[in-house]
């Protein structure tokens, strides 16, 4: 007498019943409005004690992982109350399932679990992922979500941490260093100028010192131009591109009062035209081009 071993899809079918569906459904959606309740109170509270932001908003990520890792167990222990058999059925379907259908989303859902446990970022860290860049918002078990400079939200595939290179500029602290490039024409006082760009970062509000972190200014000798790079820290990585825009506007000040140029290679007749001549009335008086069909 032949024994008939049910299939996975079998198992499923007779385990799965309304009761059953409706009790998941209600645990998912439980479980997906406490996260969401619990994470913006967290964001809230990180908004409200500045000095402790990055820590609180750490907390987020690794929260959503607990909870839904637990949800997971109890539907599976509780609510199906799957057998040993049953267990090696179902997850035989789930793995097929994975394999054939959702291989994406199971990379993405594998590189969020390692993101949290080896802490390859955190939320509020500002993040180069390959051709991503911004403030991490949120980490999610699939996407990484980033505000990017032009304060755009981009969810980002968490798989990438595996074939991409994450570049972190604070990791996991509020102070960043920022990089400001600026160029001189090459007849320039280096010197003055080295001094002029290095009091516009020692003086603007948005900078962090201490005995760790200072401002490093770097010349770079071209024939056609000089470049100056400041490399300073912001006392907040929200504060990056203001950071970075004060000390070139402020420079450029500076630079005008003591005949600092723009390098003439990047603006090619602009210090050759006559004194209160417009750049773009040189232009128009070129020559008009010939048109041959009328000749």
């Amino acid at each position: 007498m032949s024994t008939h071993n049910p299939n996975p899809a079998e198992i499923l079918i007779s385990i799965l019943d309304f009761q059953v569906i409706f009790q998941i459904i209600a645990l998912v959606l439980a479980s997906y409005l406490f996260v969401r309740v619990v994470v913006s109170i967290l964001f809230r509270l990180s908004d409200r004690f500045e000095s402790h932001r990055l820590h609180i908003r750490m907390i987020a990520p690794l929260l959503k992982m607990v909870v839904y890792l637990v949800v997971i167990y109890y539907i599976a222990s509780y609510v199906l109350s799957l057998s040993s058999d049953q267990l090696v059925a179902f997850s035989a379907l789930t793995g097929a399932i994975i394999g054939f259908c959702l291989k994406d989303l199971f990379s993405d859902v594998a590189g969020g679990v390692v993101v949290i446990i080896e802490n390859t970022y955190h939320v509020g860290d500002q993040i180069r992922m390959g051709d991503y860049y911004g403030e991490v918002i949120d980490i999610g078990l699939r996407a990484t979500r980033l505000r990017t400079p032009d304060d755009n939200t981009v969810s980002v595939p968490n798989n990438l941490i595996f074939t991409e290179n994450v570049a972190s500029g604070n990791y996991g602290k509020s102070e960043m260093t920022v990089v400001t490039d600026m160029f001189a024409d090459p007849q320039s006082d280096a010197y003055l100028a080295m001094k002029i760009a290095e009091e516009a970062a020692f003086t603007s509000k948005y900078i962090f010192l201490d005995d760790k972190h200072g401002v490093t200014i770097l010349l770079n000798e071209f024939p056609s131009h000089l470049r100056i790079r400041i490399k300073a820290y912001v006392n907040d990585l929200r504060y990056e591109f203001k950071f970075r825009s004060d000390i070139t506007r402020r420079s450029w000040k500076a630079f005008a009062e003591h005949g600092i140029k723009a390098p003439e290679a990047f603006f090619p007749g602009y210090y050759q035209r006559e004194p209160g001549e417009n750049p773009a009335q040189r232009r128009r008086s070129r020559p008009e081009r010939v048109n041959y069909d009328e000749i």
